[in-house]
């Protein structure tokens, strides 16, 4: 994410039994515990969690998939407040998105815990060496204790439920620092927390700066982050006393790279649904192409035919979403204001307007690789169409710059798509495709390098989020007493053995 779009720190039908029990949850919550908005109460509400944590650990699945069920039916009786909140920080946000980008991978991530989790949690049997047997070794996965989850403004409830599935599959108690970028959801989404889930399991941080930079502070177990990557080091920094452990979920420049002799019109109907999707202010949109310049004039224009097809009349349009604030569109405008007028290619005809924080989205044909637009994530509807003469060129150009939080290659020579795979190295990467591999329960999702540390989602979430404890289980029976002192022959012979 760019460095201006995350919390500004330092800057399915639920069944009846369910419904019984969020109503129980509800009537149970404590809801100064489960809404936080001081310091002070934050500091008191986690060293309560800590306590439960290691005096009462989860390590059973049907308390693990109770809270599995509460969030399902949480997100299913909520749907249209939550996504209406969503779209009041916005100053509009397609309430369709939200259901696509924000609901469905969330309602799919929760059925996928439940599925396997179970299996998850269970101990491992896993090799041993023949030296050692009859012995066995397993690895038993254990709640770490309690998970901060630090959730930024531009999805934020995928980035906060998403999560939140990891961490409750594995047993877990978690605390959940909501964006100030993004106050209305941040209320709303705090108050449905309360009416679902008991404070010691779930509770909810609301606040600016100051309560930011002290959730960062608190010596959690682990340490979700997602946002830019300026501020993640602040955040990698602050938990570093306390030795937490971090998962960063940053974001950066995730280039596009077409092929010679691809599919055009395809690449350019998903690259841009991936960066008109909620107004391009997605970490892992597509953030600019490199393409062979004989395609540059073909793909434009038919990037105006798709905005005309998919979005007509944009001022009015109830599927385009707007930027989330006034200061975000300021910088934004300010990439496009530093370019020269024939750099940038207009796709439709509307003007954007700072007053709806409406901004239709633009082609800028090469820019300096020193402009703003190309040093800066653009987390916003602006595409760069970059040229090269070879694909030795386009590789050599990704590499130069930091490891981007995904890539996208799109054509169908073979030979050529492994060069791309086999020579850059991105958080992600899709082929003749975007975004979707964010939605792939059983795709670890994250960064390398600038674009973040560590991975969750499905099974890597839930060992992310877990201690895997490796447990070595000696036989009655066993040979090991020939290494102990005095060292005679026998020893002798063994070591001989062994060392051969």
């Amino acid at each position: 994410m760019t460095d201006n779009n995350q919390n500004t720190l330092f800057q399915s039908e639920p069944t009846p039994t369910n419904q019984a029990q969020a109503s129980n949850h509800a009537n149970d919550a404590n809801e100064s515990l489960s809404i936080i908005k001081t310091v002070a109460d934050m500091q008191a509400q986690f060293l309560r969690l800590q306590n439960l944590s290691r005096t009462q650990p989860i390590n059973d699945w049907a308390t693990r998939e109770n809270q599995l069920d509460n969030l399902e039916v949480m997100l299913s009786d909520n749907q249209e407040l939550l996504a209406k909140a969503i779209s009041a920080d916005f100053g509009y946000r397609s309430e369709s998105e939200t259901q696509f980008a924000e609901l469905f991978p969330s309602f799919t991530g929760i059925s996928h815990a439940r599925k396997h989790g179970k299996k998850w949690m269970k101990p491992q049997r896993v090799s041993i060496s023949a030296l050692y047997m009859p012995a066995h070794n397993e690895i038993q996965p254990q709640p770490l204790g309690v998970v901060g989850i630090m959730v930024p403004w531009n999805y934020p409830l995928f980035l906060a439920v998403g999560p939140m599935i990891d961490a409750l599959a594995a047993g877990n108690r978690i605390m959940i620092k909501m964006s100030e970028a993004a106050p209305q959801f941040a209320q709303t989404f705090a108050e449905t927390i309360s009416r679902y889930f008991s404070p010691d399991m779930v509770s909810v941080v609301i606040g600016e700066v100051e309560i930011a930079q002290a959730f960062s502070q608190l010596p959690f177990d682990h340490l979700l982050y997602t946002g830019s990557t300026a501020v993640g080091k602040k955040v990698m920094a602050a938990a570093a006393p306390n030795l937490t452990p971090v998962t960063l979920e940053l974001g950066g420049k995730s280039p596009v790279v077409i092929l010679e002799g691809a599919n055009l019109e395809n690449a350019v109907n998903r690259v841009m649904m991936g960066k008109t999707l909620n107004a391009g202010q997605t970490c892992i949109a597509p953030d600019y192409v490199l393409i062979p310049r004989r395609y540059h004039g073909e793909f434009i224009r038919l990037a105006k035919e798709w905005m005309e097809k998919h979005y007509p009349n944009i001022a009015d349009n109830p599927d385009y979403s707007h930027i989330i604030n006034g200061a975000q569109f300021k910088r934004v405008q300010g990439y496009l204001d530093g370019l020269a007028g024939d750099e940038v290619h207009p796709l439709t005809d509307t003007d954007a307007d700072i007053d709806s924080r409406l901004m239709p989205p633009v082609i800028v044909s090469e820019p300096a690789p020193d402009s703003d637009v190309m040093q800066n994530e653009i987390f916003a509807p602006i595409l760069p169409l970059m040229h090269y003469d070879s694909l030795d060129d386009a590789i050599r150009f990704i590499n130069e710059r930091p490891r981007p939080l995904a890539l996208y290659v799109f054509g169908d020579n073979n030979s050529e798509i492994d060069q791309v795979r086999n020579n850059t190295v991105s958080g992600g990467l899709c082929i003749n495709e975007v975004i979707m591999h964010v939605a792939q329960h059983d795709l670890p999702f994250g960064g390398v390098g600038h674009s973040g540390t560590g991975a969750y989602h499905g099974k890597a979430g839930v060992e992310r989020l877990s201690h895997m404890k490796p447990v070595f289980v000696q036989s009655k029976l066993n040979g090991l007493n020939i290494l102990l002192p005095p060292y005679g022959g026998l020893f002798k012979k063994a070591m001989a053995l062994f060392l051969k």
